[in-house]
């Protein structure tokens, strides 16, 4: 979640759904979408980029134009994080163990993958990290697409990652997957109007690969879970533009980070269509 003002997370109206299967089917080609869906942008993570390029990040926040200054080439052109100093979600709440996001310490891309390291020193709070796709942001309806794993799971870390609205103010949002990493992977989707929110938890492990997608159509929001289908809801769904952001911080259920411990999500892939 993305902002202090929503309240506080509460499953209402969870849908309980069979775990996923042990061996996920791999991701659909991307060409396998439906003909109203149009590729936007894709990112296998070919390129190696070292612990230490995210940084300077702090260019035009939360825009297109916002990039990483210690990125080059493609990277730096297509991604963007969220700026060193930010708070997450649990330091804004008031949590007695937040974090706030530091991008040069907890990103790197190595071996095709995206690895998104989150860890707590021996004092202080947690090093989060978010990463923003940027052919991505502000779009009108879309289909994202992301296959990953956690790969070391540890108490205290979760993700949401996110459709966010570009215009601020009410309560809409939509998340999967979501929930914290030793936990099950679930699914949000919020008002705008602040009402009964839709919820759904998979019964899946965050610690096996899956392949996650989110189809935003007019009036009608589905997810995906390793080609199926594990919730929809056509109930007061946003429809105002939105911005993918790939958002991975502290706990909000109560645990916390151990001083000295570390958890990490690798993402194997990224892809992102608008519609029509």
């Amino acid at each position: 979640m993305r902002s202090p003002r929503r309240p506080a997370r509460r499953l209402l109206a969870a849908v309980l759904l069979a775990a996923a299967p042990l061996a996920p089917r791999a991701a659909p080609p991307a060409e396998a979408a439906a003909p109203e869906w149009h590729l936007r942008f894709a990112d296998d993570f070919d390129t190696d980029v070292p612990r230490g390029a995210f940084s300077d990040c702090a260019h035009d926040p939360d825009t297109p134009r916002a990039y990483c200054g210690g990125l080059t080439g493609a990277m730096r052109e297509n991604w963007w994080a969220y700026p060193e100093g930010w708070p997450d979600t649990a330091t804004q709440r008031g949590l007695p163990v937040g974090g706030h996001y530091d991008p040069a310490t907890t990103l790197s891309v190595s071996r095709g993958k995206l690895r998104i390291r989150l860890w707590r020193g021996r004092t202080g709070g947690v090093h989060s990290a978010t990463v923003v796709p940027k052919k991505l942001m502000g779009l009108r309806y879309g289909r994202y697409e992301e296959r990953w794993r956690v790969s070391h799971v540890s108490p205290g870390y979760k993700s949401a990652h996110l459709l966010w609205p570009v215009a601020k103010g009410g309560c809409a949002e939509i998340d999967f997957p979501e929930l914290e990493w030793n936990a099950t992977v679930a699914g949000f989707a919020h008002p705008a109007g602040c009402g009964r929110q839709f919820a759904v938890d998979t019964g899946a492990r965050w610690s096996r690969w899956h392949t996650s997608v989110i189809e935003w159509r007019p009036g009608d929001l589905r997810f995906h879970l390793d080609g199926e289908e594990v919730g929809r809801t056509t109930r007061e769904v946003p429809d105002a533009p939105m911005t993918w952001d790939i958002q991975n911080e502290s706990a909000l259920n109560g645990e916390r980070a151990a001083p000295g411990s570390w958890s990490r999500i690798d993402i194997d892939h990224v892809r992102g269509w608008s519609r029509d």
